[in-house]
């Protein structure tokens, strides 16, 4: 059905700023898409409320066991599936805890697959696969009207699960499917209906808002270091001894001798350097406190 540009979302009206777009010289286009994207923040700003809200639902979720799901189509989809894959590496956590899913399947994250948005019933049984009464759920939906976003919502809810849904327009339809809406409304893009430019800034904003809270209330961060961060690489080696350091106000070189005892993990060798006890015990300290670093220091505090 054709739409009127009236009944059509926003981000998907053309930009009367940009009409004359493809006459415009390179510093000029930048120069639009930079006070275009400057709007983003405040959009961001005015959601506060529901973003919060919709955290503060979700972490309690994932603190009784439950786990986080992303569900989205194309760009929408991708960007759930990087901030999920994102938080083992920064959080230290498992990667079933925080899950993306996208419409048609895998191959969907490197190149379009035709029509998969509209499968009402692919979002239903994408959910039905993996999602329990446990579980929360994220629909992301630039346009806040997806098929395969909304049948995902909906299947999620009849299972039991939180539902939330993140969206770029007022009024979305995807919104009356959640238990906490949000909604982000950026208006029309500078390529008309591209929502990966504002509207995957503003949903990237907002992934990065929930997880790194969800994460924080768990215990993951100690004052604003990432004393979870998985020591992959070189740099990361690094970083976890720089981290030592400062969480347990040393220098470099203690910090570098007791990470290489608590076997690269920042946590453990934190707690090691400020209570002067054995890895072990700092490693059941953890243990009791289902790895919450703050809940740990308060037991060796005792």
């Amino acid at each position: 059905m054709i739409r009127s540009a009236d009944e059509m979302p926003t981000t998907e009206q053309a930009n009367e700023r940009s009409k004359q777009l493809d006459r415009l010289t390179v510093r000029e286009i930048v120069e639009l898409m930079n006070e275009e994207d400057r709007t983003v923040a405040d959009s961001v700003h005015r959601a506060l409320p529901s973003i919060a809200a919709a955290i503060e639902a979700i972490s309690a979720v994932v603190e009784r066991g439950g786990r986080l799901f992303y569900i989205g189509a194309g760009t929408s989809g991708r960007l759930g599936i990087l901030d999920a894959s994102e938080c083992p590496p920064t959080f230290g956590v498992d990667p079933e805890m925080v899950v993306g899913l996208i419409a048609g399947g895998e191959g969907a994250i490197t190149r379009a697959i035709e029509n998969a948005e509209d499968d009402t019933e692919a979002g239903i049984a994408d959910i039905g696969k993996l999602v329990t009464s446990r579980d929360a759920v994220v629909g992301i939906a630039a346009s806040g009207r997806t098929p395969y976003v909304m049948g995902a919502l909906r299947e999620a809810a009849r299972i039991g699960a939180l539902t939330a849904s993140l969206s770029c327009n007022a009024d979305s339809p995807i919104s009356e499917e959640a238990d906490y809406p949000i909604e982000v409304p950026v208006g029309a893009e500078i390529v008309t209906g591209s929502t990966r430019l504002k509207a995957g800034t503003a949903t990237k904003m907002v992934l990065n808002m929930i997880t790194t809270a969800t994460m924080i209330r768990l215990g993951k961060v100690y004052g604003n270091l990432m004393v979870n961060v998985q020591a992959t690489n070189d740099k990361l080696r690094e970083r976890v001894v720089r981290i030592v350091a400062k969480g347990a106000d040393c220098d470099e070189q203690t910090a570098s001798k007791y990470v290489l005892e608590a076997g690269g993990d920042a946590r453990v060798a934190i707690l090691m350097i400020k209570f002067g006890v054995t890895a072990t015990r700092a490693i059941e300290a953890l243990r009791l406190s289902n790895g919450h670093f703050g809940k740990a220091i308060n037991q060796l505090s005792r």
